[in-house]
């Protein structure tokens, strides 16, 4: 294991970065119990930009059916709404929670209608009440890796693929990845679905567990 007090100071340096290149907010100074990061103004900046700054805020992200491509739909600005869904992708770097349901939006950008428009703005109505939600990351605290897998079969009703999502902690409770993706392939079975989905994640883990070890972080187990 090495020293501490280096890989915090990496650490710190690191995230200074990303601050000042991001827009990143420090809430809690790293020297007391953590850090708390989040995009707050950027948040505050395309909601004014997109004008949903006065809008009614939701609680939830994205109706319970699934999106299409709605062929028949009226057809949207097409730039509007890739400046709306690029916006989201943007901010998802501190908001793992928007991730599935930007990624949703992100796949009919080449012909947008009004049903998907609703639901980008959908979204947007729930930055309005979670604008101050970010990321927490605890002074003190363990390095396990620890990883979450799951897949939806058949979500997509344009080709019935299945969705990969994964999520991966340091610690226990220090978010490092998520993801949200379609399937390249289209799965059988939901069991089929769940190990392709499990592939992808293994895959990730592998990799994060090797660059963690060039910091000097050895793991024999992962959770």
């Amino acid at each position: 294991m090495p020293d501490s007090t280096a890989v915090i100071v990496r650490f710190k340096l690191l995230v200074m970065t990303w601050s000042k290149s991001l827009g990143y907010t420090w809430v809690t100074p790293l020297s007391s119990c953590g850090i708390f990061i989040n995009q707050a103004k950027y948040a505050q900046e395309i909601l004014k930009n997109h004008g949903m700054n006065s809008c009614d805020s939701i609680g939830t992200l994205m109706a319970t059916k699934a999106l299409d491509a709605d062929l028949s739909g009226t057809p949207v600005d097409q730039m509007k709404y890739r400046s709306m869904v690029e916006a989201l992708v943007y901010l998802t770097t501190t908001t793992p929670d928007i991730v599935h349901a930007t990624c949703y939006c992100a796949r009919y950008q080449v012909r947008p209608t009004k049903k998907h428009l609703k639901e980008v703005k959908r979204i947007f109505r729930y930055l309005r009440n979670t604008i101050h939600m970010g990321l927490w990351y605890p002074k003190d605290t363990g390095f396990e890796l620890a990883t979450f897998s799951y897949s939806d079969h058949a979500r997509c009703l344009d080709t019935r693929k299945s969705t990969s999502s994964g999520i991966k902690f340091l610690g226990g409770d220090k978010l490092v990845s998520g993801s949200s993706k379609k399937q390249d392939c289209t799965s059988m079975s939901t069991a089929e679905a769940e190990y392709v989905s499990l592939s992808a994640c293994c895959a990730q883990v592998l990799w994060m567990r090797t660059r963690l070890t060039d910091y000097g972080f050895h793991f024999d187990k992962i959770l």
